[in-house]
């Protein structure tokens, strides 16, 4: 459920240098009752609890250039990247006003993803995975496809850790990974087109899929990888799915892009045998379809097989970035789609009827005039020292061998932090690593060793 959207990332066109002015990035986070903002002066946090409020429950300044942004839940727990350093990644705890820890790898960041178990971090070329307790690193995936807007998904449901990301960088090839097991479980043939958008349901036993031609939905089976839905977008035009996501019971799935339409799509099985149905006219017309349709080609076949919207919002513009999720407000079901000129717009769905979704409120992000104060705010850019003159992981990994490893760090897997024969060593975290007790504040953050925080991976 999990939807992120970024305005490109360090140096992109939308960039905090570019004309989506003080957007970054935005991101819902897991089960959707909050929203992450990143803006060229720092991160908010907004609750999304209630319809007609929107409280902003944290607001941060000390990282500018936010182009990654992702909560933990309703935890305290908060990764943010920012593009001034777009090599290192930090954890902060936000309701205690502290850093964690950061860690810096060898290209940019371009997503980090996470559940209760596993945090992973998506470079072009390679994958890091994380064991979010105590940040040791568990495996590195290396030379991954060419994956350039770090695409990939994290199951929620963390009893299984699923991993979804591109296998090919001229197909839609999906690699479904075991991010607990550490294994991959299967490799689905989704798309013709190179991947675009992809999303796990809550209990991670179905995976969503679009194609940079947007389209077609697909959606498969997990573990099995077999396909169970397709659904149109549309045929007149291609476009740019920029996220999916499923309704927390599993049966919708919302689609946008950058079009002013946002698609509803309902799971509904066509499959036979439903009693008295089948003499209906309905059902005839139906069987008929799927009778002729084998006489067809292939790719006129599987047009009349696929499903069309449930339900849709037509949005004021088009052509700009956006995110959006289903999620249960107020005990009913609600479309949320918040935009990069900085507004969050929250839709009634009928979950029984569809058609055209009613708009119940919409809030606004960030306006003119913080665009303003950010423009002329010039602190938004200055990077502390204690960021800059600490080494970065690149910089470490790179260093000639000068005699035999008497110790590995913990932190690293031999196996999976190998890169040109040489053992990765650990990230910049001398002290120990971080304690997240998820049964007593979820999480309270404490050094596991001497408590207090000290050591090269955090900064005061």
């Amino acid at each position: 459920m999990e939807t992120t959207a970024s305005g490109g990332g360090p140096g992109g066109p939308d960039g905090p240098d570019g004309p989506g002015r003080g957007f970054g990035c935005a991101s819902f986070n897991q089960d959707s009752t909050s929203l992450a903002l990143g803006t060229r002066t720092g991160y908010k946090l907004f609750s999304l609890t209630m319809v007609e409020k929107l409280d902003c429950i944290h607001e941060s300044v000390e990282t500018p250039d936010v182009y990654i942004v992702e909560r933990l839940f309703s935890s305290s727990l908060v990764v943010v990247v920012s593009s001034s350093i777009p090599l290192r990644m930090y954890i902060y705890h936000f309701k205690k006003g502290t850093e964690i820890c950061n860690y810096s790898y060898p290209n940019n960041i371009l997503a980090v993803k996470l559940n209760r178990q596993r945090l992973v971090v998506c470079l072009e070329e390679s994958i890091y995975i994380h064991n979010i307790k105590d940040m040791e690193l568990l495996q590195t995936l290396l030379n991954t496809p060419p994956n350039p807007s770090g695409l990939c998904a994290l199951s929620v449901n963390h009893s299984n850790s699923y991993l979804a990301y591109p296998g090919s960088a001229t197909i839609g090839e999906i690699v479904v990974y075991d991010a607990n097991n550490l294994t991959t479980v299967t490799l689905i043939p989704a798309h013709d087109s190179p991947l675009a958008a992809l999303t796990f349901n809550v209990s991670a036993t179905r995976l969503a899929s679009a194609s940079e031609k947007g389209t077609v939905i697909r959606v498969f089976s997990i573990p099995e990888g077999q396909r169970l839905f397709e659904f149109r977008r549309g045929m007149k035009r291609y476009v740019t799915i920029s996220s999916l996501s499923f309704s927390p019971d599993g049966q919708f799935l919302c689609a946008s892009s950058n079009t002013e339409t946002v698609h509803i799509f309902k799971m509904e099985q066509t499959g036979p045998s439903r009693g008295d149905e089948d003499s209906s006219w309905g059902a005839y017309v139906g069987k008929m379809f799927s009778t002729a349709s084998s006489y067809f080609p292939a790719q006129v076949s599987g047009m009349m097989s696929q499903d069309r919207a449930f339900a849709t919002v037509h949005l004021l513009a088009s052509g700009q970035k956006n995110i959006c999720t289903l999620a249960i407000v107020q005990k009913l079901p609600r479309l949320l789609v918040a935009t990069a000129d900085g507004q969050l717009f929250i839709y009634n769905l009928d979950p029984q009827d569809g058609g055209e979704c009613v708009l119940a409120q919409k809030h606004r992000l960030f306006g003119v005039d913080e665009d303003q104060a950010e423009v002329s705010d010039p602190e938004g850019s200055k990077v502390t020292g204690p960021a800059q003159t600490c080494p970065t992981y690149a910089a470490t990994a790179a260093l000639p061998a000068t005699g035999p490893i008497t110790a590995t760090l913990t932190g690293y897997s031999e196996d999976g932090g190998a890169k040109k024969g040489e053992i990765i060593p650990e990230h910049e975290f001398a002290a120990g690593p971080v304690c997240l007790d998820d049964e007593n504040e979820f999480p309270p953050i404490n050094w596991c060793r001497d408590r207090t925080g000290g050591g090269q991976g955090r900064h005061s």
